[in-house]
């Protein structure tokens, strides 16, 4: 095929090298969205088998539109607030409800406040508070954390009976496997405690560095939902219980919104 072939679309003509590009720059999106943490651009190279120099344009166009953005740590990129914006849009009615809600709750703790949903055999982030600390721990919109080793993730977990919080398991442990379960017994412990005290915690079992404090409810129509703050490890011991004490407040508050 010829570099300056054509394709007709509607009487306009589209590039096909465009055509390639924005697939491209929907691959490199896919990969990172995977990553939380964030991705190098040789990382990115070698997952889409691109070369290095097509990836730093593509990533330097994207960081342009703010649908990229550098990661905390490591030199990497990340999701960025233009993806997030797209991707609020698309939040489930039990997530709007509760929207003015989040950012009240960001504004009393000052850390990162998330709000996820059950997705299949993730926790899937719907919506985000930032911290104001200049060291904040961030995820992003749109981003699935596994259910059997995240404070969000438990959260959900406790909202079911133990048979179908089981089954829930593996499928976490399916769709995440780099995340290996510790012992099988001791989170359904966890699960069982979380169920009497409405929270839940997460102990740098899914990020080095990071401890996070989780409850979760259902909407009026069912939806799981979990709010999550998490907390640099070393800021955590002198928070956890006015994190605690917000949190399980948010959850009154929450619930009676969605009445």
């Amino acid at each position: 095929m010829k570099a300056d072939c054509v394709v007709e679309t509607k009487g306009q003509k589209v590039e096909s090298g465009s055509i390639q590009v924005i697939a491209r720059a929907a691959a490199i999106l896919r990969i990172v969205d995977a990553a939380p943490g964030g991705l190098s651009l040789g990382q990115i190279a070698k997952q889409t088998g691109l070369p290095r120099s097509t990836v730093q344009r593509i990533v330097n166009a994207l960081a342009m539109q703010e649908f990229l953005t550098p990661a905390s740590r490591g030199g990497g990129v990340r999701i960025g607030r233009g993806l997030q914006r797209l991707a609020a849009n698309d939040r489930p009615e039990p997530a709007r409800q509760v929207a003015r809600l989040l950012r009240e709750l960001g504004e009393k703790v000052g850390e990162t406040v998330d709000l996820a949903t059950l997705s299949e055999g993730s926790a899937m982030f719907v919506d985000q508070v930032q911290g104001s600390h200049r060291l904040v721990a961030l995820s992003a919109v749109g981003a699935r954390f596994p259910l059997h080793c995240t404070a969000n993730g438990k959260a959900i977990l406790s909202l079911f009976p133990k048979e179908e919080a089981e089954f829930l398991i593996g499928k976490s442990l399916e769709e995440h496997p780099q995340y290996k379960l510790r012992n099988r017994r001791a989170l359904l412990r966890e699960l069982e405690d979380a169920r009497s005290t409405r929270l839940s915690y997460d102990f740098e079992e899914h990020g080095e560095g990071i401890f996070a404090i989780g409850t979760a409810f259902r909407g009026a129509d069912g939806t799981p939902l979990a709010v999550s703050i998490p907390v640099p490890s070393q800021r955590f011991a002198e928070q956890r219980e006015f994190l605690a004490e917000q949190l399980l407040e948010f959850r009154i508050q929450a619930r009676g919104v969605m009445r």
